[in-house]
Parts: structure tokens; C-alpha cells; sequence
């Protein structure tokens, strides 16, 4: 079984610095959706991994992120792709919880839900946190210059060992064979 595990804002579609917090306002990156599909029609299980703060901080709530995540789901569906889990932290950045990322406690969960090991596993993200929560699992990190990955670019804060990418379709060119 091939995993592969996606953040959402800023790899799958567009960033806000005020948050998604509507449905109307979620936007796929373009090419990500495709992308995704291609990873599934390849044997890949795409699994979601994403730091939601704006349920601690009231910006939305839970009804609200599920309508985010079916409209995701229901575009994604139109390319003939899936999404096999969504795992996400609701807490904020002044909270102590071992579930958000670069903490490893989400991908800890995923890992015994799933009952496999996450060694090796790409995990793609646009953000330091990221890379942070891969690198302590033993996941590959892949960050994407999409989202807030340009300015960590820019900044030269990528850790050598990080492969970076333009977008999440370079990587899904990347992982998927050509035939």
C-alpha cells in the first residue's frame, strides 16, 4: 500500500492569513486536484494532514470545516480522485496539544489508526511545521512552493535534505512512473 500524506491550505488549495472558513471561499490550487487523482489512480491513498486553528479561535466551526472538506471532496471526485482520511488539529498555536504540527501527535494517530509505519512516507507541505512533523516520524518531507513554500524558499529556510517542487503536480510527476 503507497501513502501519501497532503497538507491542505497552501498544497491542495489556496492560503488565507484569515483563514478558510467557508466553503465558498475554498479554492483549489490549480492542477492540485488532478494531481491528486493521478496519485490515486496510481495506488496512492491520499491522506490529509492539516493544522485548522480557526475552530479554537471561533473563525468557524465544525459544520462549516465539513462543508470546506465535501466541497474539496465532491471536486476532487470530478477527476476521478479520493481522499481516504482527513486528520486535522483544531487546537491554536497558544495551546499545548501534542496534535498540532511540527509536533507529530496527528501523524502518531495516523500511523496507529492505520496500523503502518509512516517511514518514508511523502509527506508534502508548504510550511516549516511540516517538514518538522515529517522529519520526526521518519516521513519524507516535499515541500511546495505554493502557499507559504515561495517565502520559505526565499528566506533559505528549506533544510538541504528537503526536495522542494513547484507545485503538488510536479511532485505527483515525480512520484508516478512514467509509462
Amino acid at each position: 500500500m503507497k501513502i501519501i500524506l497532503l497538507d491542505r491550505d497552501g498544497v491542495i488549495n489556496h492560503d488565507s492569513d484569515d483563514y478558510i472558513k467557508t466553503a465558498r471561499e475554498w479554492e483549489a490550487i490549480p492542477g492540485s486536484l488532478e494531481a491528486i487523482a493521478r496519485l490515486c489512480q496510481n495506488g496512492y491513498r491520499v491522506i490529509i494532514v492539516s493544522n485548522q486553528p480557526g475552530l479554537a479561535r471561533k473563525k468557524f466551526d465544525i459544520i462549516a470545516l465539513n462543508e470546506i472538506h465535501r466541497k474539496m471532496i465532491d471536486h476532487l471526485a470530478q477527476y476521478g480522485g479520493a481522499v481516504d482520511a482527513i486528520f486535522f488539529c483544531p487546537h491554536g498555536s497558544k495551546q499545548d496539544c501534542e496534535c498540532r504540527k511540527p509536533k507529530p501527535g496527528l501523524l502518531n494517530t495516523i500511523s496507529k489508526r492505520l496500523r503502518i509505519s509512516l517511514v518514508d512516507v511523502p509527506f508534502v507541505g508548504d510550511k516549516l511545521s511540516d517538514i518538522d512533523a515529517a522529519r520526526a516520524v521518519g516521513a519524507s518531507p516535499i515541500l511546495v512552493r505554493t502557499g507559504k513554500g515561495q517565502a520559505l524558499v526565499d528566506a533559505n529556510q528549506v533544510p538541504n535534505s528537503v526536495f522542494v517542487y513547484d507545485d503538488l503536480a510536479a511532485v505527483a510527476d515525480d512520484l508516478i512512473p512514467a509509462k
